[in-house]
């Protein structure tokens, strides 16, 4: 946890023209710069960057954000990894919270293991290119295989040598640990505490988190021995899950949030083509079946997953099983099926980049489609094994989250597989309603159950230490999870929420005059965000959406702070959905009303400040009005009874009356948005 002290320091240091010009070539034109976006292919620049308001934006595809968005958009970072980004950019010490001295052991052991895995993969790159054996053997296979040395570099490949313990005396000689070659698992130890390389005599394969640093390694080894698996990966860790990691992610993020799509292969050799071919938004299970953990790292960068099978019958029908869970976590997903004795690999290596897009864009189809089509050749017209592969389809379809996407499938799915469209959603139904009862059983809290308490928040209860990934989640797995988007509204009252909270962002901390409720009345002096909080606490109005909310709180609570500036400070804001949405209505994508004055001159914002504060609430007000009105109306066209209609009037025509005050205040008004 980062102190808010060290996020200031942070923010206030990164000039957002600075940032954005290690990654985009800017020109000047007028106050503000512009450039060719980074996150989308164009010719012409949208691509904006305000100094004054500290923000970036493009016009066109829409993303953009102050320096800390900026950098975890471009770099796939976490919040707290951009700001580390920046903070080591800028040179500034990072203050987090005080840990125990067990946590302190463990992260230090961590960092330790990190360290080593990164020497270990410069030993076995600096073999494969500088050493006999590896130039004979490793290089000579890699070349063999057509990969090109650019590649061979960029995913820093390498060779470990068949000698027994090469990389231990290396290791020990630099002033390595051998307690930390056993932990990362670069070394087995015997009982008589000899150390042995674990992959000795295999070509190596360097595995990266999301930030680049190398977590594990896989090895292939080279010579043909039945006795020993072809490939072996580094054992579980202090920083190594591998149900949290996915080959090539850290070399495709960018390219797989630009393409906004995630191809998915098997092998790292798989990955190492496409690349080679130009493609490089591909990641690799490297054999494994998918789990949570790995759809989730995805996820955080697109929804739209293909996968891609080599043909192989067997193969294909085992990862079936993995890719139910891409269902169950919302993701859109394709398969292609390559030509037969075609894998990734082999494919790439004949065809261009553009033929091979060509080719899936031809051939993919939706997985349920082609589940449902893979069973049913299989299945034939065999009754028993039809209904085996209706169950199947149907326990595939109720993990779709989304309702209306799961309601296409069982109307497509019953005309596939020739079955009653009912029966189907029947048998749906029936497995979500097991599903909830499943979940709630298992979310019941046991009586005695070791629970700890913050806040009256429960929380689980972790001994004495958290677990060893608690503090480092390079992958950031181990996080709090992502707030709910907000949903997108358009209705009127939302309109003026809206207009009141970019009052409040842009003009906070201003001070306007207002009169009291005195006899004779008495002129005060108020802050904009204090005087919509009176306002609107005196009807018992709240703000409906969570965003606006926070800007009326916080801005009332630090608007006594000198030097507190109300969009500086949610621009800034950590919360990263009100930064985002403070940047958005700072882009000037929303402009307030504009009113000409008696003169003819078009007022600017602040010389009618007073007069914008006023109409937002009371327009705020008479939509809620209207809001009310709308439901009486229907309240009365639904009443039985002759009390309950009169009661309904009644009301219905002192909302009006007041409605018609409102109106007289309000006047005409031209709302322009852009």
């Amino acid at each position: 946890m980062i102190d808010q002290g060290t996020i200031d320091r942070i923010m206030d240091a990164a000039q957002i023209v600075d940032v954005v010009s290690d990654f985009v070539s800017l020109r000047k034109r007028g106050v503000n710069y512009t450039g060719l976006c980074p996150f989308h292919d164009e010719k012409t620049p949208s691509f904006s960057v305000s100094p004054s308001k500290g923000i970036c934006k493009c016009f066109s595809c829409g993303k953009g954000g102050n320096s800390v968005h900026f950098i975890m958009e471009h770099e796939q970072l976490t919040f707290y990894e951009a700001l580390k980004y920046l903070a080591k950019k800028y040179n500034i010490e990072i203050v987090e919270k005080e840990l125990s001295n067990e946590q302190k052991q463990a992260q230090s052991d961590r960092e330790s293991m990190f360290i080593l895995n990164g020497y270990a993969q410069q030993f076995f790159s600096n073999t494969l290119y500088n050493h006999p054996e590896g130039i004979a053997v490793g290089l000579a296979y890699f070349r063999e295989r057509g990969f090109r040395d650019d590649v061979i570099k960029k995913f820093q490949l390498g060779y470990s040598p068949e000698l027994r313990d090469a990389l231990a005396q290396d290791a020990q000689r630099n002033s390595y640990k051998r307690e930390f070659l056993v932990k990362t698992g670069l070394c087995i130890e015997s009982d008589a505490q000899r150390l042995t390389d674990r992959f000795r005599g295999r070509v190596m394969f360097p595995v990266h988190t999301l930030s680049g640093k190398v977590v594990a390694f896989g090895g292939r080894i080279l010579k043909k021995d039945d006795k020993t698996a072809k490939y072996f990966n580094s054992p579980e860790s202090a920083i190594y899950h591998k149900s949290n990691e996915l080959y090539g992610i850290y070399f495709a993020k960018q390219a797989v949030v630009k393409h906004d799509r995630c191809f998915l292969v098997e092998g790292y050799t798989d990955v190492l083509a496409m690349h080679q071919a130009g493609i490089e938004n591909v990641v690799a299970s490297s054999g494994t079946a998918l789990t949570p953990g790995q759809i989730r790292m995805i996820h955080r960068f697109t929804p739209n997953i293909t996968v891609i099978y080599d043909g192989d019958a067997a193969g294909i029908k085992a990862s079936i099983r993995g890719i139910d869970l891409l269902l169950k976590e919302g993701m859109n997903i394709k398969v292609v099926l390559l030509p037969n004795g075609e894998d990734p690999d082999s494919f790439s290596k004949s065809r261009s980049a553009s033929e091979f897009i060509d080719y899936i864009q031809s051939n993919e189809v939706d997985f349920i489609r082609f589940k449902t089509g893979l069973l049913l050749k299989e299945a034939g017209r065999d009754p028993i094994k039809r209904a085996e592969l209706i169950s199947d389809i149907v326990k595939s379809i109720a993990l779709i989250p989304h309702d209306i996407i799961k309601s296409v499938y069982t109307k497509e799915c019953s005309q596939l597989l020739e079955v009653d469209e009912k029966l189907l959603i029947n048998q749906i139904n029936k497995i979500n309603l097991a599903e909830l009862e499943r979940d709630f059983a298992k979310n019941q809290t046991p009586p005695g159950a070791n629970t700890a308490t913050t806040n009256n928040i429960a929380t689980p209860d972790f001994g004495e230490a958290p677990p060893p990934d608690f503090f480092y989640d390079e992958a950031g797995d181990v996080a709090s999870p992502p707030k709910p988007e907000v949903a997108t509204r358009n209705t009127e009252l939302d309109y003026f929420e809206q207009e009141i909270a970019l009052l409040i962002l842009k003009y906070g901390n201003h001070k306007i005059y207002s009169y009291d409720n005195n006899e004779p009345p008495e002129l005060i002096e108020t802050f904009v965000c204090e005087y919509i909080q009176n306002e609107l606490a005196m009807d018992e109005i709240a703000l409906s959406h969570p965003v606006y909310a926070t800007f009326l709180k916080e801005c009332v609570e630090r608007v006594q702070t000198p030097d507190f500036k109300s969009e500086k400070y949610f621009t800034q804001h950590p919360d990263q959905e009100v930064s985002r949405f403070a940047v958005e209505m700072s882009a000037e994508r929303y402009q307030l009303s504009k009113i000409h004055s008696k003169y003819q001159s078009l007022e600017s914002e602040a010389e009618r400040l007073p007069d914008l504060v006023t109409r937002a609430i009371i327009s705020l007000k008479d939509a809620l009005l209207k809001q009310e009105i709308a439901q009486l109306n229907n309240s009365l066209r639904n009443a039985t009874s002759t009390e309950e209609i009169t009661t309904t009037q009644q009301r219905l025509l002192f909302l009006n009356s007041v409605r018609t005050r409102l109106a007289k205040i309000l006047g005409d008004r031209i709302i322009i948005m852009r």
